[in-house]
């Protein structure tokens, strides 16, 4: 574990001196996030076929949210956005593994300010990201597993009289998942987005044994938040993104920015209730400042909702933004997208490109490549397994879609006659919006044009090189 001191100055944060109201004590924060984790793959949100009792229990003492998103569907942007409050066209980390730019304020240093004690065990960040956030503790593993034993020492070990900001971060389930844990595969529900082999639920038992692995950090968690944090304290679990399947991570589809979001609070959240407020990821910890007794920086992305969990509101955002600009070679497919509650608009930038990922380009099978090779199998006689192999890889410009009769996202309106008004206004919202944002549409890496043959990527290779910007 390594013990970061107050790294960044608020004169250089461009954050004034935060000072909490002493009437009232700060609660305590406690976030348990997984990694590649998509909303509906749990029992909160109805999952029948998914073991997670923890995550179950968790939503019968608190608020569910049904409307979290976060910025962007790959790890290291999706966190940096988190930890800045910025859009990753704002922070600089915009293709994955990628650190923020540099003179980024982030956000931790405000919570310090307050009072907070801020501290990151496993994958909160990205890779070595941690450091450049002014978190005051660094424990853990910062990609692989890590378990809870170091957390239990530093909250034995901790000045309690302080109030505590404490981010807990599990690689489950991110690839490789795990050996299967006791799941019958014919049992499994296979989204309609994917092609049913044998493979595929082979592999989804694995997801689903890794989600559960999850679950199980989340109860020890929470029990020694029980046990070792005293006072007033909102606990919430979350993930990164959606999971790596097709049409998930590096998608701006739902299953891959829409995540789960459900947060504890006893005495101030009513138990077994369900929010419909439209949040996104860069509204945390905008959200515990304000919490924390602080004022919220101006000139971040990030709106605090923390008259949501007070009870004095039931909305937040009218519309959430989302972005995606790549990840190395594997993937170079930039997409732009806003959804209300019941639309959703995505712009792909490049459609001459193909849509590829890990799942189909590395040479790693565990990456997806296990199941994938199954799905183009099953292409060369099935016509529905062909249309979902073409419709990953070969993209429109442009894609809508009624997600009320249409929560998958499998027909897409964007040439309906009907719908041409409201094209019209989505198109003109990202456009406004990618403005606002300084969105340069860089392409980063080499893409693969629609016709070429689909080449493997060492993910070793993938992994050293540093991402390179080409302009569009």
């Amino acid at each position: 574990m390594t013990i970061r001191p107050f790294a960044l100055l608020l004169s250089l944060l461009g954050l004034p001196l935060f000072a909490a109201d002493k009437s009232v004590p700060p609660p305590n924060i406690v976030v348990f996030i997984s990694d590649d984790h998509s909303m509906l793959d749990s029992e909160p949100y109805g999952a029948t076929d998914i073991r997670t009792p923890h995550m179950a229990k968790l939503a019968a003492e608190g608020m569910k949210f049904t409307h979290a998103f976060v910025a962007t569907p790959a790890c290291g942007p999706s966190r940096t956005a988190l930890c800045t409050g910025l859009w990753p066209a704002r922070n600089g980390a915009e293709p994955n593994h990628k650190a923020k730019n540099p003179g980024v304020p982030s956000l931790p240093p405000a919570l310090h300010a307050l009072g907070y004690e801020v501290a990151a065990f496993g994958k909160v960040a990205h890779g070595n990201y941690g450091k450049d956030h002014g978190f005051d503790v660094i424990g853990g593993n910062q990609i692989g597993d890590t378990d809870t034993v170091e957390v239990a020492k530093f909250l034995a070990n901790r000045d309690s009289s302080k109030p505590l900001c404490l981010f807990f971060g599990t690689r489950h389930p991110h690839v490789p998942w795990g050996e299967n844990a006791g799941y019958e595969t014919a049992a499994l529900k296979v989204p309609p987005t994917h092609v049913d082999t044998a493979a595929t639920r082979e592999q989804r038992a694995r997801y689903c044994s890794d989600i559960t692995r999850a679950d199980t950090l989340l109860g020890e968690l929470r029990a020694l938040a029980k046990d070792k944090v005293p006072g007033d304290t909102l606990f919430i679990y979350t993930a990164d993104h959606g999971g790596q399947w097709p049409f998930g991570k590096w998608n701006l589809y739902d299953a891959g920015i829409r995540i789960p979001f459900i947060a504890a609070w006893p005495g101030h959240l009513k138990a077994a209730s369900t929010s419909d407020a439209m949040i996104s990821w860069p509204d945390l910890l905008p959200t515990f400042i304000e919490l924390g007794g602080g004022t919220v920086p101006k000139g971040i992305d990030g709106k605090s909702f923390a008259s949501v969990l007070r009870g004095t509101a039931t909305t937040h955002r009218e519309r959430i933004f989302t972005t995606h600009s790549g990840d190395g070679d594997f993937n170079v497919y930039p997409i732009r997208s806003v959804r209300t509650h019941d639309w959703k608009y995505i712009r792909n930038l490049h459609p001459e490109f193909q849509h590829q990922s890990h799942i189909s380009r590395s040479s790693n099978v565990t990456s997806g490549l296990n199941y994938w090779q199954s799905w183009l199998t099953a292409a060369k006689t099935s016509p529905a397994a062909a249309a979902v192999v073409k419709r990953y890889a070969v993209r429109p410009a442009e894609e809508l879609y009624d997600l009320r009769s249409d929560p998958s996202e499998l027909h897409n309106l964007a040439d309906d006659p009907t719908q041409a008004e409201r094209l019209k206004q989505m198109r003109g919202e990202v456009d406004v919006w990618m403005q606002q944002q300084g969105d340069q549409q860089t392409v980063f890496g080499t893409p693969l044009l629609i016709g070429e043959p689909v080449t493997m990527v060492d993910p070793g290779a993938g992994k050293k090189k540093k991402a390179k910007g080409q302009n569009k």
